[in-house]
């Protein structure tokens, strides 16, 4: 089996490949990545050498390498995609050119060639959930304009199901952490700057809501969506960790023994989200998926990593911090 993996050297993409490296051996794959924002060749230098792993540097927006990939794949997996909010907010452009003309071209494709296709979506295409959680029939009510790029980009998978009956399939899952994340997210932002004792920016007071799930488990959901899932539908994913952006800093500061003086207020995002919430039911029964690894432990995990490879991204992290669009309270 051959699966073409596209934007495999960012933080999940990159995770995904080594996890199918590793426990499926039927398995090789290509990987399509344009080397962006958040690509990072290190993601998958233990596994350069490997003859089930080629690289492809091009973008899913150009037909003709993505056409010839593709007749050479038995299915496809896209994890390619500009993210972030922030920079979302900053300069949408190229989310509409990557997030939605990506995945129509390899849509456009795809209705030639027969294959599975599966998007790689976000919580975040429901907005704010203020009671109770998401579940894959809720509406769409995206509040930035990534958010917005990935919910487009479900509405034309969902009408190449209805009209050409393309074999595809969409996950949703909820704030992914692990090894690998780029340092503009939150938990490696944390990490980062309290090992160099330099302040912690949060927005407002802290208190919005992710549900948190470790990347080594969601890598193992898509795995099964991508094996056993039904086209034309959508599984959200999640682990139920609900805490607040403020808690999950003070538990890191707690781990690394930082004074939590290393916390600085700012204004709140433009269309912050307060609570994120996604209802992951029916692939537990659909596909008997469930999360292994606990916060506690995955938490642990991560900070490890970092601290065990602490020259990983240091080209980055520091032009990543100085950009970050946050103002003080003051």
């Amino acid at each position: 089996m051959k699966l073409l993996v596209t934007g495999g050297l960012g933080f999940i993409g990159s995770n995904f490949i080594i996890h199918v490296i590793k426990n499926f051996k039927d398995f090789e794959i290509i990987n399509l990545d344009a080397e962006t924002h958040g690509s990072n060749h290190d993601n998958l230098k233990d596994i350069d050498d490997s003859d089930k792993y080629t690289f492809v540097k091009g973008n899913i927006t150009n037909k003709k390498l993505v056409e010839d990939l593709i007749s050479q794949s038995d299915c496809v997996v896209n994890f390619a995609a500009e993210t972030h909010v922030d920079r979302s907010i900053a300069d949408p452009n190229p989310f509409l050119i990557s997030n939605i003309r990506g995945v129509f071209t390899i849509l456009e494709v795809l209705k030639n060639q027969k294959k599975r296709f599966v998007q790689i979506s976000t919580d975040e295409v429901f907005g704010t959930i203020e009671e109770g959680s998401a579940t894959e029939l809720t509406r769409f009510n995206p509040s930035n304009p990534y958010a917005a790029t990935k919910a487009a980009a479900e509405l034309l998978i969902n009408s190449y199901f209805i009209t050409y009956d393309s074999d595809v399939i969409i996950t949703r899952c909820t704030n992914n952490y692990g090894p690998r994340q780029f340092f503009e997210k939150l938990i490696p932002k944390t990490i980062s700057l309290s090992r160099q004792n330099k302040q912690i920016p949060i927005y407002g007071n802290g208190k919005s809501v992710r549900d948190w799930i470790y990347v080594e488990d969601h890598c193992e959901a898509i795995m099964s969506v991508l094996q056993n899932g039904n086209k034309g539908e959508a599984y959200n994913i999640s682990a139920s960790n609900e805490i607040d952006n403020l808690e999950i800093v003070k538990k890191i500061l707690e781990v690394l023994d930082k004074s939590e003086e290393l916390i600085k207020f700012g204004q709140s995002r433009p269309g912050e989200d307060i609570r994120y919430s996604l209802d992951s039911t029916k692939i537990r029964r659909e596909l008997d998926w469930k999360p292994k690894v606990t916060f506690e432990e995955g938490i642990k995990r991560t900070i490890e990593w970092y601290q065990t490879n602490k020259e990983w991204g240091a080209n980055t992290s520091n032009k990543v911090f100085s950009e970050t669009p946050w103002k003080n309270k003051d």
